[in-house]
């Protein structure tokens, strides 16, 4: 297949962790795959290692033009868009409520709240005239439950649900599914600097999770090429939950 007939998977934080997990299996799958990353050289190291037929692309989903142009520099590339997984995130400041700093605040909703709405507003222009197309946003258990001092965090995830939903609805009838999956801790990069820097305790979360250990980042992605693949088409403006249990969990104690 040449790059006009392959479907298309854009990526977004695709460098590490649960995006390049989902980059690799779209590849996997026999998409051509954009790796879109803040990173513009490790994303087109990302894509190089995958083969000549993906692309890795440097951007802020944050920034309007810098969505655009990703957007644009795909369908340019690739004459389509057939999947757009929102993946591109930043942690919340591990400080009690009173010490936290709003310009941080700020920021993490620029990511993961107007960074997602920016790119599903793109994407849904060319699959809109393709009348065809999937997305897959990311959630999180934070979204889902309270969880002390993570206020960006969770008000930007329960926001991406619930736009998430809220477009399901709008595009149904065009032919485009949106559904976001609700990981819990996930065994990622960042989330091992973190317990180096003693900001995790990873013991305690195996303990507090029914399957008693943190997910893989390839458990993550199956779960999104899943919603994006024609097995789930008929599954729109849903959230699944991949947590190993934490979600359901109500006892008191471990």
């Amino acid at each position: 297949m040449n790059d006009r007939t392959r479907r298309v998977a854009l990526v977004t934080g695709a460098a590490n962790g649960i995006g390049w997990a989902s980059a690799q299996r779209f590849a996997q799958e026999a998409y051509s795959v954009v790796i879109a990353d803040m990173d513009a050289d490790r994303a087109r190291e990302r894509a190089q290692a995958l083969g000549a037929a993906h692309m890795g692309i440097g951007g802020d989903v944050a920034v309007e033009a810098d969505v655009r142009a990703l957007i644009g520099t795909c369908v340019e590339r690739f004459g389509r868009l057939d999947v757009l997984v929102n993946n591109a995130g930043t942690g919340d400041q591990p400080h009690p409520t009173i010490e936290q700093n709003v310009d941080a605040f700020d920021r993490l909703l620029d990511i993961h709240v107007r960074g997602t709405f920016l790119a599903c507003r793109e994407a849904a222009r060319v699959m809109l005239a393709q009348r065809s197309g999937a997305i897959v946003n990311l959630g999180s258990i934070a979204g889902l439950a309270g969880i002390p001092a993570r206020n960006a965090y969770g008000a930007a995830k329960a926001g991406i649900v619930a736009m998430t939903r809220s477009l399901a609805c709008e595009w149904a009838r065009e032919g485009i599914r949106v559904n976001a999956v609700a990981p819990g801790y996930v065994a990622t990069e960042l989330v091992e600097t973190l317990k180096r820097n003693g900001q995790m305790n990873l013991q305690a979360i195996e303990r507090r999770t029914p399957m008693g250990r943190l997910a893989q980042p390839d458990e993550i992605a199956r779960a999104i090429s899943f919603l994006a693949s024609d097995a789930a088409s008929y599954i729109t403006g849903t959230v699944l939950s991949v947590d190993g249990g934490w979600h359901a969990f109500g006892a008191a104690g471990d």
